[in-house]
Order: C-alpha cells, then structure tokens, then sequence
C-alpha cells in the first residue's frame, strides 16, 4: 500500500471520513483502474452516508477484481448500498453472486435477509436467518434447540392440528 492509502485508512479509523474521502477520492482520479482504490473510495462515501456516490466505484472496483478478501467486501458493501437505496432487485442480484462466490460468508446471507424482508419475501428472509443464527451462534441456550429450529426454520407458515 502506498502512504496516501495508509493515511486515509487511518483517518477513517479515527473517525475523520471526510478527509479520509477527500484523500481517497485523490487516489481514484490519479489511479481510477486501481480496484483498491475504488473500494476504498466507495467504502469511504457510505461512512459518509452518499450512498449513490458510493455505487460507481463499488461497481468499478467488482468490474477490475479485487483480492477475494476485499471482494467479499465490496459486494457486501454494494448489495447493501443497493438496498439502502431501494433498488431491491439489484441489490438481490448482488448478494446471490456473493453468496454464490462465498458460500460461508454470513454476513452477505444476514444483509440479503434483509433485502428479502424488504421484497416482502418474508419466510425465505427469516429462514436464512434462523439458519445464520443457528450455525454461527455460541450461545447454549439457542444451540439446545438447534434442531428444533433447524426444522422450523422453513416452515414457519405451517401449523399443525
């Protein structure tokens, strides 16, 4: 990484997202086919809460590859910037390529229950979570009935009598 990098990383540790995006947005007009700084910049406006300007250089930087650490990221932060927006389907699209792409990625399933809930797919969205929660939890008194909710988890309209 080069020092510009470094600086704006830190600066938005630190909590200075305006000048860690000022720096960022730098890196990406001297370098606009480097697919870190794209991230990075995009990443940098949804701290900042621009959504929209946060979309071009999520989808530049998916475009020009990225490592698959820093991919999983970028798709994660651009199927939930998607969703942030409204645009449900695209944001649907997004997390079934990362889920594809990173099948024991969690977070990408957790982000997409959400975008399902907000496309009134309400079973599918609390079946996936039930099934998150239930094969990431530590917690005894949940994992107790890890069967039981397991079972559950896609039949949750269904009653018996």
């Amino acid at each position: 990484m080069n020092s510009k990098l470094d600086k704006a990383l830190a600066l938005r540790k630190n909590g200075n997202h305006k000048e860690s995006n000022e720096l960022l947005s730098e890196l990406v007009k001297e370098f606009p086919d480097d697919a870190l700084y794209n991230y990075q910049c995009a990443w940098s406006f949804d701290v900042l809460g621009e959504e929209e300007k946060a979309v071009p250089f999520y989808e530049n930087a998916i475009k020009i590859g990225l490592s698959p650490k820093d991919m999983e990221g970028a798709v994660l932060g651009l199927g939930s910037t998607y969703r942030a927006l409204g645009e449900y389907e695209k944001s649907k699209e997004t997390f079934l390529k990362g889920m594809e792409s990173f099948p024991d990625n969690h977070v990408i399933k957790v982000f997409y229950s959400m975008t399902l809930y907000n496309l009134k797919e309400h079973s599918k969205a609390m079946e996936l979570l039930l099934k998150c929660l239930i094969n990431t939890t530590s917690d005894n008194e949940i994992l107790s009935y890890k069967r039981a909710l397991h079972f559950y988890s896609d039949k949750l309209d269904q009653t018996w009598k």
